[in-house]
Order: structure tokens, then C-alpha cells, then sequence
């Protein structure tokens, strides 16, 4: 008996065996190859499911396997390398094979529809037509003159037939005589070629000597250089050594703003096809896009993180830009770091990989020291450009307007005055966190999560946003219906209406994701900062992350105090990260660059460390640290969470949970909890969360091999109260509260 065995899209981690559809023969069936999508039944809705194996047997009894309806592809649309990709990924992040090869396609694909190559309609000879002697048909001149040209070329798109004044009558005459066939025109594929590169300093050509050194097999690089140091020409000279070898390039960022300006400097560059992916692409472009990376007529693939999972015929290298980016780590369903997929996908694939970042994570910088990756550094900028200076500014007893010092309004003036453009970080949208009534005390909170609303006074709305819940903003106090509303705190409207008002001279551009929601917005942003007018940029992390301004000198964080206390241990890591991140900002084009941080708190130690040592003095210091408390990458975390419309019972669950899988974990593995969730309501469900440590990453994965076993256990015993509860693992978590 052959069996189809089938990772279904579903929340079960296990397989589903089914027989095969009517008509199919045993040898037919046999020739399969894993990856083929099958459409079945499953319970009540017909699914697309994954073939695993062709089995000679199950453990379920033949009289209730369902038959499958349709095998969907005759061979697999992925390739085998990927293919393992995602059942390694299924494996390591204890997710669901069927969801984890359902981020490997496309929806329509997802779907079930067929499978569409890329091309265009066309007609191409049948045996007989390219045996008919030319002549044969001159009594039908329109008919000679379409199969001449078939001889000639092979195969021909429909639409070079009717430039010629060929009708389809024409065609469907010689197809009625078996002389032509309609068929599928592929798209041509050029040899790509790349404009001279820029000239290299000692340490770029140095870092582009290393990796081209590698090509051909598997390794891992991390480029970590200071910003404004020139690591994207090092990507475009190793890319072009890829294309030169006609292979593909994969290149990896951590955001859908960035696309446009890294394809831009991609488009300069190369004369080779570009497939961009993420998810602000409408189904059809990101179907398109994915089947020309698949075919290799896409020769570079610029994508944000599910873009890891784009099949590729030809990898040469894969590039992962600013790897230490969260953005990487998807936070909900199937929870899977991008930057380590890649790292995986280049090892199965034997091609090199390159993480870059001026400011590295810990568990990279850790590897590299561990020499698991080799580490090259670009410890100057390129060109003319110089690091800026960096001051702290202490706004304690000082009168501040909209958030912003004397000082600063003052820095930011000259600045203007002198041609130049400022960049004033604050990372809270909206124009206020909190509204509140000066009368009886009351507080706008959310009344789905344990969280204030946000003021969004443009839109007269106040929102939520943990939830997305949205109300009209009140005109009087709910509580005690007075009109003494006020609002607490600062965002970036309100900061936008002050600098507006006083700096009538000069544009302001508010960058955060409700000023930047139009596809082009930021595309047509950064052209227009580009042409280095002066202007004055307010934004948040949007406007940190990658980009390159020439024009801008001063830069300004107005609330550094929000960054710097935190409960959670990479707090420390992240602030050193965005203060970096947001100083190298400034002087990037041979302007003196100069910093402000504006704090109540200048002798913290993170202010002092910005002030005075480098990211990679500090992420030593870090790094010790870590070692000592046993956590990552010195340790391996996991988090099982609990989301329940009763607190009580989500955390019984977990309590349940440990005292099953205690006895069981192996040495070094710890379990600490249950404990609430820092904000324990979120969208109307209480949650609550286990942690795992472990010292090794093997034992990791065998307490989280026990941890799932249990619950999917407990789960199916079906629980009364257990009935509205979900729960989720969460392995190398990167927020733990």
C-alpha cells in the first residue's frame, strides 16, 4: 500500500497520512518527490498540503485514510537544500511542518491554484512543423510566413506574431494541422554585469578579499564596521563577483523603508534583473518576484525576513544587513530568527554568508570570538567623512517646549543657518502617551490590555498600541464629565506642531509609521532630503536604520532617558545599539558631525560609555556580563507563554506544565515560573510565561522537545477549562517581558 504522508498547515506538530488520489498507479505515486503540494480533505476544509514521504505503510487503520483530492504539482517547486531548510526550521523552532513550508510559497500557490512559469504565451514547432519544407504552405502566405518564423527562432511570444500582423486564426490554423503548439515563452535571462566599484581602503578590500576567498562553500562572516564605513560597497564588490560567477545573491534588510534605497544604489550599480519581497507587495508582485528568484531570471533578491525562504537555483552568497535588527525575529505565529535561518540555509546551500553591522548583536560578536564566524572590522568611515562628537545635554530644572532645551532649539538654528540638516530622534508616535483629567484623576486606558491610550490629536483619535483599538478622543471626562482633559508626556506630533511653529522657515518631516503609511512615502522622502536642502527630520526608529543622509550634521535624541531603564537583560545591549545607530546619522558626508543626548541622568554608565568608548568596548563589557549570569549567548533561553481570557487558568497550565516536564529535563536546563507577563492583559487575554534556561543548546532543544510533548498532551485531554486557552514556545526569544 503507498501512503502519502503530509505536513498539513495546522497548528498539530505531526504528520497526516492519506491515500492516494483515484486513477493514480502505484509506480506513479512512488516517483514523487517531497515538496509536491497535494490537495486534501481536512475535517471540514480542503487544504494544500506538502508531501514528506511516500510511505509503505501507516499507523492508521487503511478504512479511515481519507483519499487525497489532487496532486497539485508533478515535481516540487522548491528545491531540495530549501526544502530541508524548512523541515530543519520546523525542527529547531518546535513549530508545525505544514505552517513552516507554507512561508516558503506564495498565497496563490498556498492556495492551491496551479502553478503559472514565468513568461508569456507563445507558439512553438511540433515534430511535423519542423520537418515541413519551407514552401509548403504557399498558398497560405500569413501561415508561411508564421511558420518561417517558428523555424527560424523555435519558439515565438504571441505578441511578436501580431507586431508582424499574424492573426490568432493564423496560429490556430497551423495548430489545427499539428504544425505549431501554444506553449509558454520563458523570460530571456542576461548575463548580469556591474558598473565599476568605488576604490577600497586597506579594511573594506581586505573584508572583500576574505569572503570572495570562500566561494564555493559554506561560511560566515560578520562585517562589523562603524557607521558610515562603506559596508554596502563591500556587498555590491562581493556581489559582483557573484553575478560574475552566474550565481544569485540574496540580500536580506531589516525593513520595507529601506527597500527603495537599497534598490536604487542596486539599480546603479548592476545591469542584472532585481526581484524585490516584503510584505508591501500586492500578491501578484510578490508571486512574480518569487517565481523569477525560483527560475534564476532574477539574479539579485532584495527581501525583509520572510524573504530567507525565497527559492533559489543558482545561491552564490547570501547578505544579512544590519543583522542585529529585532526586526529579523518574527514575534507571532511561526517565531523563527531570519538572520539565523540564513546563516542555516547558507551552510545546506555551500555558499558564504555576511552579517553586517556597525553595531553587532552579542550572540554574533560572541560567535565570531568563538571563531565560528570570521570577524573583519571597518573601524573608520569611507571617504572624507568622520565619526561625530557626542555630548550629553542635562535638561534637569530647565524649562523644555514640546521636549525640546534651549540648547538644543538653539543647536538646532545654527544648523539650519549653516545649510545643513538636523535629525531629531524621539521613539514615541503619536502626540501624547497619556490624556487625563485634571479633576477627578481619570486615566484613558485601554480597556482590552493594561495599557494607557495614545493621544493622536491629528486624527482625534485615541489609540491603542499594544491592541490596535481605536476611540474618538473626548471632548469631556467620561468619570465625572468635566472638561479639565490634559495631556502627559511627549510624542512625535507633538514635538512636529512645535517645530512647525517655531522654524517657519524650514521644512520639518515627521517620519514614524502613521505619517509613512502610502507605499511610496518613504521613497519619495528620502529623494526629497536627499537633494541636501536644509530641513529639520523628526522621527523614530524609522528613521535611524540604515539610511543614509549626506546633509545631515546635527543629531539629537530628545528623550534618551526612555531607552535607558529597562527590566529586561538586553535593555542595555538595545540602548547602546540605537544611540549608535542614531549618532552615526550625523557627519556622514564630510560635515562635522555633532551629537546631543538630551538626559536627566548624564552619570549613568550608559551615558558615559557612549561618551567615551566605542560599541565594541561596550558590547565587550556586555558580553561579560552575560557569561557571568549564564545568559545569552552564553546560555540558551526558550519561553513557553500562555494566552487565556482567565489569568488563573493560564497560569495553572504552566504550572501544570512544569510539574510534568521537571523530572524530565536534562543537566543544565532550569525552569523559572510561571509569571505574569509584564503586561498581563493584551487584546482582552491574560498571559503568562515559563522560561527555560539551559547551558548548551542541545539541552535546550531536549527540554523544549519535552516542554511541547506535554502541552500538545495536556491540550488534547481536552481540559474544560483549558478550551479558549492557546499557548506558544518561543526558542532564542528576543523579548523575554
Amino acid at each position: 500500500m503507498s501512503v502519502l504522508r503530509l505536513a498539513i498547515p495546522s497548528p498539530l506538530r505531526r504528520p497526516f497520512d492519506y491515500l492516494p488520489p483515484e486513477g493514480w498507479e502505484a509506480s506513479g505515486i512512488a516517483a514523487l518527490q517531497p515538496g509536491v503540494r497535494v490537495r486534501v480533505p481536512f475535517g471540514r476544509r480542503v487544504v494544500t498540503g506538502y508531501l514528506l514521504e511516500v510511505a509503505g505503510s501507516s499507523d492508521v487503520e487503511p478504512a479511515s485514510l481519507k483519499r487525497a483530492q489532487e496532486i497539485l504539482d508533478p515535481a516540487p517547486l522548491l528545491t531540495p537544500t530549501l526544502m530541508a531548510l524548512c523541515l530543519w526550521a520546523a525542527a529547531y523552532y518546535h513549530h508545525p511542518a505544514g505552517e513552516v513550508l507554507n512561508a516558503a510559497f506564495p498565497k496563490v500557490l498556498r492556495e492551491g491554484k496551479p502553478h503559472r512559469p514565468p513568461g508569456t504565451p507563445g507558439w512553438r514547432l511540433t515534430d511535423r512543423g519542423r520537418g515541413l519544407p519551407r514552401g509548403a504552405l504557399a498558398r497560405s502566405p500569413k501561415q508561411a510566413t508564421a511558420l518561417a518564423l517558428l523555424q527560424e527562432n523555435g519558439t515565438v511570444a504571441a505578441a511578436l506574431f501580431a507586431q508582424r500582423g499574424i492573426s490568432a486564426a493564423v496560429l490556430r490554423s497551423l495548430g489545427d494541422k499539428g504544425l505549431a503548439e501554444r506553449c509558454n515563452v520563458p523570460p530571456a535571462r542576461n548575463r548580469a554585469a556591474a558598473a565599476p566599484g568605488l576604490a577600497l581602503n586597506p579594511e573594506q578590500a581586505a573584508a572583500v578579499e576574505a569572503v570572495a576567498a570562500t566561494a564555493g562553500g559554506f561560511s560566515c562572516h560578520l562585517l562589523e564596521g562603524v557607521t558610515g564605513s562603506g559596508k554596502t560597497e563591500v556587498y555590491l564588490q562581493l556581489i559582483a563577483a557573484c553575478l560574475g560567477r552566474d550565481q544569485q545573491a540574496l540580500v536580506l534588510i531589516p525593513e520595507i523603508g529601506l527597500t527603495p534605497q537599497t534598490l536604487s544604489r542596486f539599480e546603479r550599480r548592476f545591469t542584472a534583473n532585481i526581484a524585490v519581497l516584503h510584505s508591501g507587495l500586492g500578491d501578484a508582485r510578490r508571486y512574480r518576484a518569487w517565481e523569477a528568484a525560483r527560475d534564476g531570471t532574477a539574479q539579485i533578491v532584495i527581501g525583509t525576513r520572510s524573504a530567507v525562504f525565497t527559492p533559489l537555483c543558482r545561491p552564490g552568497l547570501i547578505v544579512v544587513d544590519e543583522e542585529h535588527d529585532a526586526s529579523y525575529k518574527q514575534q507571532d505565529g511561526f517565531r523563527y530568527s531570519a538572520r539565523d535561518v540564513a546563516i542555516k540555509r547558507a551552510q545546506l546551500e555551500s555558499c558564504p554568508v555576511v552579517l553586517g553591522s556597525a553595531t553587532p548583536s552579542l550572540e554574533s560578536i560572541g560567535n565570531a570570538l568563538a571563531g565560528r564566524y570570521r570577524h573583519h572590522r571597518l573601524t573608520r568611515r569611507a571617504g572624507q567623512g568622520e565619526m561625530p562628537r557626542i555630548e550629553t545635554l542635562d535638561i534637569r530644572e530647565q524649562a523644555l517646549r514640546s521636549g525640546l532645551a534651549p540648547a538644543l532649539v538653539e543647536a538646532v538654528e545654527t544648523t539650519l543657518r549653516a545649510g545643513h540638516q538636523a535629525l531629531l530622534f524621539l521613539n514615541r508616535r503619536g502626540y501624547a502617551p497619556t490624556l487625563q483629567c485634571q479633576d477627578c484623576g481619570w486615566l484613558a486606558g485601554c480597556d482590552a490590555c493594561d495599557a494607557r491610550l495614545t493621544v493622536h490629536r491629528r486624527q482625534g483619535r485615541l489609540r491603542c498600541h499594544h491592541c490596535g483599538a481605536s476611540h474618538r478622543l473626548p471632548r469631556q471626562c467620561p468619570q465625572c464629565h468635566g472638561s479639565a482633559l490634559v495631556t502627559a508626556g511627549l510624542g512625535t506630533e507633538q514635538s512636529e506642531e512645535f517645530l512647525r511653529e517655531h522654524f517657519k522657515t524650514w521644512p520639518v518631516y515627521r517620519v514614524d509609521s502613521d505619517s509613512m503609511q502610502s507605499r511610496d512615502a518613504m521613497q519619495e522622502l528620502v529623494a526629497q532630503i536627499n537633494r541636501g536642502e536644509p530641513c529639520i527630520l523628526l522621527g523614530t526608529q524609522m528613521l535611524t536604520k540604515g539610511h543614509h543622509f549626506p546633509a545631515v550634521a546635527l543629531v539629537a535624541v530628545i528623550d534618551t532617558d526612555a531607552m535607558l531603564f529597562s527590566a529586561d537583560f538586553r535593555g542595555e545591549e538595545r540602548t547602546a545599539q540605537l544611540l549608535t545607530q542614531v549618532a552615526g546619522r550625523a557627519g556622514r558626508s564630510g560635515i562635522p558631525g555633532r551629537v546631543i543626548l538630551q538626559t536627566r541622568y548624564p552619570d549613568h554608565p550608559a551615558m558615559r560609555a557612549m561618551l567615551s568608548a566605542s560599541y565594541a568596548e561596550q558590547a565587550a563589557i556586555l558580553l561579560r556580563g552575560r557569561e557571568a549570569a549564564g545568559l545569552p549567548p552564553a546560555g540558551q533561553l526558550v519561553i513557553v507563554r500562555s494566552d487565556c481570557a482567565d489569568a488563573a487558568c493560564g497560569e495553572q497550565f504552566l504550572q501544570e506544565l512544569r510539574a510534568a516536564v521537571e523530572p524530565r529535563l536534562p543537566p543544565g536546563a532550569v525552569l523559572i515560573g510561571p509569571l505574569p507577563s509584564p503586561m498581563q492583559r493584551r487584546a482582552g487575554k491574560f498571559r503568562s510565561q515559563l522560561l527555560l534556561t539551559a547551558h548548551s543548546r542541545g539541552a535546550a532543544q531536549r527540554a523544549a522537545a519535552h516542554l511541547v510533548h506535554a502541552a500538545d498532551g495536556m491540550r488534547a485531554a481536552r481540559n474544560r477549562s483549558w478550551r479558549d486557552l492557546k499557548w506558544t514556545i518561543d526558542i532564542d526569544p528576543l523579548e523575554v517581558f
